[in-house]
């Protein structure tokens, strides 16, 4: 296997739905790792549609990556593990991975973008992991060739991984138990991962579920592809403190997976993103990253959806100067 122009070239290893029964024994493996998020009305008055708060930054890393990387990380098999883990990550896959290493007591290093926000490198060394900063082009084409130069062990991909996005799937079961009613689904898109998993629980529980991708106006390939009908690349990408959603490409493998649970794709912008962060703020008190912020602002867009929006919060590891300076400014 190797990677062309940072394009995806692992055909070798197959995609398999996820299924109701890969959900539920990950929900049973995770159970002791991961927190059940609670899910909480925004409160906005009449004139705004019903939105729900899936509040995935409240998870002992502060992000849902950690509901991936317990399950992916509990499914090494025990002959592997003295050899170590390793993850590419813009932060929070690193950090799960590195969260569920520690407590399974295997090694864990980080091929960690170097555009990644201070508290996310912080976090992930505090974690015990080895960090290996790189340039983001080369982050993506590591992605794609799941290899890196000098790293050894168990590789987990931060997104196209079966294990990995079907632990991100039992947070579908969770909305659906706490709004059997919602109507609409709404999670950032960086690799895909997250949308795929709660995707594939809603479309197996409740069909009738839009499952909504969102991305900022800096990185949305998936929108792109979703116009196109094939896999797209975004090569005019630029670095924002949405770190966590919004990449430089589409991956032919995720663009497979998504097909069958995404429904739409929206593109939001940074003042859009940055309104919904202070939103979140002000009236529910909540520390959102720029990606966990993404799906409330494209809530913000979708009045006309019928029954609850569900946004997922997917995370809130941001560097506490930005986030001041972003709810403060004028």
């Amino acid at each position: 296997m190797g990677c062309l122009d940072g394009q995806d070239v692992t055909p070798d290893i197959a995609i398999r739905p996820i299924t109701l029964d890969d959900i539920r024994a990950a929900r049973e493996r995770i159970a002791g790792t991961v927190i059940r998020t609670p899910l909480v009305k925004l409160e906005l008055g009449p004139d705004f549609p019903d939105i729900r708060l899936k509040l995935e930054n409240l998870q002992p890393i502060n992000s849902y990556k950690l509901r991936g990387a317990a399950n992916a990380v509990a499914l090494i098999p025990s002959s592997e593990r003295a050899r170590g883990v390793w993850t590419i990550s813009a932060g929070n896959a690193g950090q799960g991975v590195a969260y569920a290493a520690r407590k399974a007591g295997i090694p864990c290093s980080v091929v960690v973008l170097e555009t990644a926000p201070l508290a996310k490198l912080d976090r992930m060394r505090a974690l015990g992991a080895t960090l290996i900063p790189v340039p983001v082009n080369e982050a993506w084409a590591a992605m794609g060739a799941r290899a890196y130069p000098g790293m050894h062990g168990v590789f987990v991909h931060p997104f196209d991984d079966h294990d990995f996005i079907t632990g991100h799937a039992t947070m579908g079961l969770e909305i659906l138990e706490d709004a059997p009613d919602v109507s609409t689904v709404i999670a950032a898109v960086g690799g895909g991962g997250l949308l795929v998993g709660v995707g594939s629980a809603m479309k197996a529980l409740k069909p009738d579920v839009t499952m909504v991708g969102v991305e900022p106006e800096t990185g949305a390939p998936a929108a792109r592809s979703f116009a196109s009908g094939s896999a797209q690349d975004f090569p005019e990408w630029a670095p924002t403190f949405v770190d966590g959603a919004g990449g430089r490409m589409m991956f032919p493998r995720m663009w497979e997976r998504l097909q069958p649970v995404a429904d739409d794709f929206m593109v939001v912008s940074i003042a859009e993103t940055t309104r919904a962060l202070r939103v979140l703020a002000e009236k529910s008190r909540v520390i959102a990253e720029g990606a966990g912020a993404l799906s409330l602002a494209a809530a913000f867009k979708r009045s006309s959806d019928r029954g609850p929006i569900v946004a997922i919060v997917s995370g809130g590891n941001i560097d506490m100067s930005v986030f001041g300076a972003l709810v403060c400014a004028p």
